[in-house]
């Protein structure tokens, strides 16, 4: 049984403040990835590469579940080196005068094989980034 990686952070914003920066491509490309495909609907697909002119990393997921301001699911897969997938989740509560989010990323094991930047150590990093160094300080400005 694999452990999911679950980074969790307070943000002084209000939760629907919080669902637009995750669901709203233009708001997402500014804290998150460039996901031009990105619509929020069960079951579209939409594809993205990490920062920057490399391109190295082609990532793709899946809405899986959507509850507006309070649940977002996706798989999340690099079709061009694993045919595994595995799932991150986003959820929202209500806390105080703000929005406590929950990120869950499950079955990451299943790209054990793929290398030292698919470890657990290195998303657990880049989630922890992804959630303190850039989603807080773009909703707390």
């Amino acid at each position: 049984m694999s452990h999911p990686i679950i980074v969790e952070q307070k943000i002084n914003a209000p939760v629907y403040k919080v669902w637009k920066a995750l669901t709203d491509k233009a708001e997402m490309q500014i804290w998150y990835f460039d996901i031009f495909d990105f619509e929020p609907q069960t079951g579209k697909v939409f594809n993205f590469y990490e920062p920057g002119d490399e391109k190295k990393y082609h990532h793709q997921g899946e809405i899986l579940e959507i509850f507006p301001n309070e649940k977002l699911k996706y798989s999340w897969s690099y079709p061009e080196l694993s045919d595994k997938k595995t799932t991150v989740t986003w959820e929202l509560k209500p806390d105080e005068n703000g929005t406590l989010i929950k990120l869950i990323h499950e079955d990451i094991d299943h790209f054990n094989d793929l290398g030292e930047n698919f470890s657990r150590e290195s998303f657990t990093e880049g989630w922890n980034g992804i959630l303190k160094e850039s989603l807080k300080p773009y909703l707390e400005n």
